[in-house]
């Protein structure tokens, strides 16, 4: 193909990082559009067919690597639903803390990345500032509660996603922490798993934990890095 053709096809406003999360904006548009042709009633559950729409788009969260392993060349890297996973298992297994809902982390913990099944997982080295980054996040989440057909799920996914989001609670502190503490750990796993020096995710979170749970979790995964 020539290169006239392509700087016709790729128009030269267009850079790398538009072009990467293109597809994700398509979704969004789409997901507007087919809520706008579905009513919603603030009361009730979503319809069949809301629900399946909407856990179609989410399966956007099974198929997008986690963007920090891809660029170092992590073989088979973790997919964000992978991470949301296993988050959401770390709040089932941790000790009760006082003043903290248990149950409302292991939800956070599963919505807390949800907008990423359209804006993709950015990160710094994008170039996307940050309040760009939170727009776009907002708008997906948006979109996306829009496509449940509205009502108190889309309200709650919504509610704790923001509260995360401002790490306005407790919670939102707990799950923050259980972020970076599964962040490190699958940093581990794969240094140990494929010879990788991944040090730079480990100097990230140093000093960056809000909770003794989290400060002892992660001092756990160093102990054993040190051991490894």
């Amino acid at each position: 193909m020539s290169r006239v053709i392509c700087k016709s096809i790729l128009s030269p406003s267009l850079t790398s990082t538009q072009l990467r999360f293109a597809p994700f904006r398509i979704a969004s548009s789409r997901a507007s559009k087919m809520a706008a042709a579905e009513p919603s009633s603030s009361s009730s559950p979503p319809s069949p067919s809301s629900a399946i729409d909407f856990l179609s788009l989410c399966h956007r969260l099974k198929t997008t690597k986690r963007t920090g392993w891809v660029r170092r060349d992590v073989q088979e890297p973790e997919s964000i639903a992978d991470h949301m996973y296993r988050m959401g298992l770390m709040a089932l297994i941790a000790a009760d803390i006082p003043g903290v809902n248990r149950e409302k982390c292991i939800k956070m913990a599963i919505v807390h990345d949800i907008a990423e099944a359209i804006v993709g997982d950015i990160t710094p080295s994008d170039g996307i500032p940050k309040q760009e980054k939170s727009r776009m996040e907002q708008e997906a989440l948006k979109n996306m509660c829009e496509l449940l057909g509205g009502g108190e799920r889309a309200k709650e996914i919504s509610d704790l996603w923001m509260e995360y989001e401002e790490n306005s609670s407790m919670e939102a502190k707990v799950v923050k922490d259980f972020d970076k503490v599964e962040m490190i750990l699958q940093a581990l796993e794969y240094e140990k798993e494929q010879g990788k020096d991944l040090e730079e995710f480990f100097e990230s979170t140093a000093g960056k934990f809000q909770t003794d749970l989290g400060k002892a979790w992660a001092l756990e995964v160093a102990s054993r890095r040190l051991k490894k």
